[in-house]
């Protein structure tokens, strides 16, 4: 370990973990076998990272589970925040507390993810995106960049709710869309780049590009 790294109280650093320098890590943080840590990263105190998944005979699988976490350099995560192994988390990405952020999930660089926000499994989040407090991102969803995702907003994966069979998908929000407070979003939609969607939305089908949407279910308004 670096001389650089600066270590809060009863912090726990399992065997096979890489630090960078300049690393801090708060007090009673747990840093689990496999995790790569870059330079100049901060974690904040009782965190859990590079947890590998579990799941009962119902819950699918990810094959790539046991991969290792990666943290890139200069990202700063708060307080109390669980991070799973096979995720990488770009550069100067800022986590806030409480937040989850499942295995196989992408984070490119300069992204916030706000307190208490949920990233589920199979998950990619551009450059530059902002995905805020309490918000919930189902698994396989793809952020592009610029992408700003308001508090409360959830979305949803499984059109028949386990009923019966399909391949899950989440939403694909396109570059630049906003999506406002609370709104929700089914399964397998589009969202076209620039576009803006209402607070309290709920949307059903696919969004054009520079369009926007408001109600229930969300229909194309004049600006």
């Amino acid at each position: 370990m670096p001389q650089s790294t600066r270590l809060g109280r009863h912090v726990v650093i399992e065997d096979g973990v890489s630090i960078g320098e300049h690393v801090v890590i708060g007090h009673h943080s747990v840093i689990l076998q496999g995790t790569q840590i870059r330079d100049h990263v901060t974690i904040g105190s009782n965190c859990v990272v590079g947890i590998q998944p579990a799941a009962n005979e119902r819950m699918r699988k990810d094959s790539d589970a046991e991969r290792n976490l990666v943290i890139e350099a200069g990202t700063k995560i708060g307080n109390l925040v669980s991070l799973y192994a096979g995720s990488t988390i770009g550069e100067t990405v800022f986590i806030g507390d409480h937040a989850s952020i499942r295995e196989n999930v992408q984070i490119e660089e300069a992204s916030v993810i706000g307190r208490a926000a949920i990233i589920e499994l199979n998950t990619t989040i551009g450059k530059n995106c902002t995905v805020q407090t309490q918000a919930y991102v189902t698994g396989d969803t793809t952020l592009e960049d610029n992408v700003f995702i308001g508090p409360c907003v959830s979305m949803s994966n499984d059109k028949y709710m386990g009923a019966q069979a399909y391949s899950l998908k989440g939403p694909i929000i396109k570059q630049g869309a906003k999506i406002g407070n609370n709104a929700s979003l089914l399964p397998g939609i589009t969202i076209g780049s620039h576009a803006i969607v209402g607070a309290g939305a709920v949307v059903t089908k696919d969004i054009g590009a520079n369009t926007i949407v408001a109600g229930v279910p969300a229909k194309k308004i004049d600006a």
